[in-house]
């Protein structure tokens, strides 16, 4: 079974009183460990996919399976518990708690598991230490440089050993050297947890150490490719 299967996706919103279809015609399949880029000019439904996979958003038309569950039959708390057993987020704009500190941050998704807290605090060091910031542990966000908040946004994301990683412009707030420390860093980790990664991103560096290349026009798949030079 593939970790995620879209199906005739279609995502339409309003917009000053008319109908804007931001996908169309989507259809899919990323398979279980897989690494996956999508990417295309602004505006070409990238990230409106990338919600839709991880059930922020149901699509107003076809269907997204995650891990074996069809989206559309799920309620909201069905979906959020779902996220919260299966899904890591990485983001460009890092989304740390600013009044938590770095240990404090990759605690939350731990503490929110159902399994609960048990053996949190080791996992959240260990994680941390993992990404190079054990003597940072006490710091908050405003005291730390971009490239060691996104550190800890990729410890935060494994944090839960999720099945699947979805990962918005990751690097998009990096400078090109500390861009590329960050994707080393994703890319060993993802290998170590044996995540299925799904990336949106403009940057080249990043989506050739895919498997494939799914670029996005128009709000349609224009190519889908494997990426030879891994």
């Amino acid at each position: 079974m593939s970790m995620i299967v879209a199906k005739d996706l279609e995502q339409t919103y309003m917009s000053g009183g008319r109908p804007l279809t931001v996908l169309q015609d989507i259809n899919l399949s990323i398979e279980h460990r897989e690494v996956v880029a999508i990417v295309g000019p602004s505006g070409s439904g990238k990230t409106t996919l990338l919600g839709l996979f991880a059930g922020l958003d149901l699509p107003s038309g076809g269907s997204v399976t995650l891990d074996g569950q069809n989206l559309n039959e799920l309620s909201e708390d069905g979906r959020a518990l779902l996220r919260a057993q299966s899904v890591g987020f990485v983001f460009q704009s890092f989304q740390l708690i600013p009044t938590l500190t770095a240990f404090e941050n990759v605690l939350v998704p731990l503490e929110l598991r159902p399994s609960g807290a048990e053996g949190s605090e080791d996992r959240a060091r260990e994680l941390l230490d993992r990404v190079g910031l054990a003597a940072r542990t006490d710091h908050y966000p405003s005291q730390l440089s971009g490239g060691e908040q996104q550190r800890v946004g990729l410890a935060r994301a494994f944090a839960n050993e999720p099945s699947v990683l979805f990962a918005d412009e990751p690097t998009g707030n990096l400078d090109t050297d500390t861009g590329r420390h960050v994707i080393e860093l994703l890319m060993e980790l993802n290998r170590e947890a044996g995540t299925t990664l799904v990336l949106v991103t403009h940057d080249f560096d990043l989506a050739s150490r895919s498997h494939r290349m799914v670029r996005l026009s128009g709000g349609r798949v224009a190519s889908d490719e494997k990426v030879e030079s891994r």
